[in-house]
């Protein structure tokens, strides 16, 4: 199982037959170890990655949010906001001096500027903060999670 989830990680379209050669099993019982493994909710879903160059320019940004209330009813107000927003490619509740880290694509860096000045003058969304880290250059993008080696946890 373990060999399939990292088969599958770096490709999602790989065959059944392609997996069921690299972990020696029969296609038959490769079928039914992945169902197994989608049925779980170990396999959430398949998606394509697609090469950000080909969508033209963009700018990237890591924007450290902080909020001036963290009562409940706060937190899911902003975190709805930010499960909707288009531009929004990431969002992570982190410890430290903010409440979130939040990735944004937009088109250029004025659509940012207006997206970010919204939030902050959105008082029902109660943002306190938000700094801005301008993505330069990506060095290594997310290829999926480091799946351990059988034996080991």
């Amino acid at each position: 199982d373990l060999k399939l989830l990292e088969l599958l990680q770096k490709d999602g379209r790989t065959t059944v037959q392609a997996l069921s050669e690299a972990i020696h099993l029969s296609a038959r019982a490769t079928l039914n170890r992945v169902r197994k493994l989608e049925a779980g909710g170990v396999i959430e879903s398949y998606r394509a990655m697609i090469n950000r160059a080909a969508l033209g320019e963009q700018v990237c940004a890591f924007a450290e949010i902080a909020l001036k209330d963290q009562r409940q009813a706060s937190l899911q107000r902003f975190e709805k906001r930010m499960a909707t927003a288009p531009e929004v490619v990431g969002c992570w509740v982190v410890s430290g001096r903010y409440d979130y880290l939040v990735r944004i694509a937009c088109p250029h860096l004025a659509h940012y500027h207006r997206l970010i000045n919204g939030w902050l003058d959105e008082a029902a969304l109660g943002v306190e903060k938000i700094v801005t880290n301008i993505e330069l250059q990506t060095i290594k993008e997310f290829e999926g999670f480091p799946v351990p080696k059988a034996g080991r946890a």
